[in-house]
């Protein structure tokens, strides 16, 4: 079963970070509805084979009614309680601090799934124009249209957690099986036909997935390795050096190479496409920083969350690292990805909210309709919006950039 500190993360204690600020290079190598808080920041930075095809079972509904919030200075919109109410709207993008621009971002509208307790959790723009997501209670592959219509598909495996997905360079959807007995990589087309694949090395946690420069898939296995699959099926796995890493997120990036990130490693991992196996590991100027997920951002460097201190990291290929404090004190950060907007988004796992960050560190925040939603993972949609899953709230949600 997926770890409950990486679902959530309560902090009791202020952290060192929280005082003194550090400079590193890396070390060589619809319910109810209410209005979103924006409130802008400019933080001062810290430099530094299996092959068993079958369709699956459509459950599709209309979310009807979704729940629309937003910010707007100066004014409130008011409370939705029932789910057959019309959406509420509050504004766009309004601002709590002086010299924020008035804008359209920041609208957010949440659908309920159709199964109670699913905990969605992975999230991607897939091929079909619809956006792909992951219920690990559930076992199913859940697909929303940009008009909140929801599919659920069970996957083949009972029980098998599935956490990351991404859209494969097959025109499929590729997910990870987490679960210790079924320990697989899934694939299902947009039609909702399965194929899974089960990882060599018995119990190797997979965890997040992407799609590789190479036209493979490349996969974090928290029990120490990272994963390769082709298209065809066929694996390749590389041992991380630091035993005991916990590989978390991953993304394609800079000089074609894979970077992920260690959670209990405290660090920053390169591999290359080829056999030559993780190349690098980059240590994390924060101690217990957990980083989480990474992505590459539009300035070319990887930007990754800090589940326990609560920051956003940046660090350049070459190893240099920029941390920018969140506003929010213990937030937990978890999903980043690059927005269309030239900016990066994550979201608050216990800060409730959905964050931007500029690349030169400004942090927006705003804050989700749902009461104690455990926001998880965060993708840009086909719609051009960022799409997100909460997983205790059981909604997908989406908020213009």
């Amino acid at each position: 079963m997926i770890p409950a500190r990486k679902l959530l993360v309560l902090v009791t204690a202020l952290p060192a970070w929280a005082c003194a600020p550090s400079k590193s290079d890396g070390g060589g190598g619809p319910d109810a509805s209410f209005p979103s808080t924006d409130a802008s920041f400019d933080d001062a930075a810290t430099d530094g084979p299996g092959d068993s095809g079958q369709p699956g079972l459509d459950a599709s509904v209309d979310s009807s009614s979704p729940v629309e919030s937003g910010a707007d200075a100066g004014h409130e919109g008011g409370d939705a309680s029932a789910d057959s109410a019309p959406p509420a709207e509050a504004g766009s993008d309004g601002a709590s601090e002086a010299g924020i621009d008035a804008g359209p971002a920041g609208v957010i509208t949440e659908f309920n799934l159709p199964t109670a307790a699913a905990q969605p959790f992975g999230i991607t723009a897939g091929p079909d124009g619809n956006v792909w997501f992951t219920e690990t209670s559930s076992s199913m592959i859940g697909r929303i249209t940009p008009a909140g219509v929801i599919t659920e598909l069970p996957t083949l495996s009972a029980a098998a957690q599935p956490a990351g997905i991404v859209n494969g360079p097959d025109g499929n959807l590729w997910f990870t099986e987490y679960t210790f007995g079924v320990n697989k990589i899934g694939r299902v087309t947009p039609a909702g036909v399965f194929t899974e694949f089960s990882i060599p090395t018995a119990s190797s946690a997979p965890y997040a997935i992407a799609a590789g420069p190479d036209g493979n898939l490349w996969f974090t296995e928290e029990m120490g390795n990272i994963g390769r699959i082709t298209t065809a099926g066929s694996f390749s796995e590389f041992p991380i050096p630091t035993s005991g890493a916990n590989a978390y997120g991953i993304t394609a990036g800079p000089g074609g190479n894979l970077w992920f990130t260690e959670e209990m490693g405290d660090k920053i991992g390169a591999i290359p496409t080829g056999d030559a196996g993780v190349t690098a590991e980059h240590p994390i100027p924060t101690s217990m920083s957990y980083p989480y997920w990474i992505v590459t951002g539009p300035d070319n460097n990887l930007w990754f969350t800090e589940n326990g201190s609560s920051q956003i990291g940046r660090m350049t290929p070459g190893g240099t690292f920029t941390e920018f404090m969140i506003p929010t004190m213990y937030s937990a950060p978890m999903g980043i990805t690059a927005g269309p907007d030239g900016n990066l988004w994550f979201v608050e796992n216990s800060g409730a909210k959905i964050g931007r960050i500029t690349p030169t560190g400004t942090i927006t925040e705003y804050t989700i309709p749902a009461p104690v939603p455990q926001a998880r993972e965060i993708t840009v949609g086909p719609d051009g919006n960022l799409w997100f899953t909460e997983a205790n709230s059981n909604k997908i949600g989406r908020i213009t950039p």
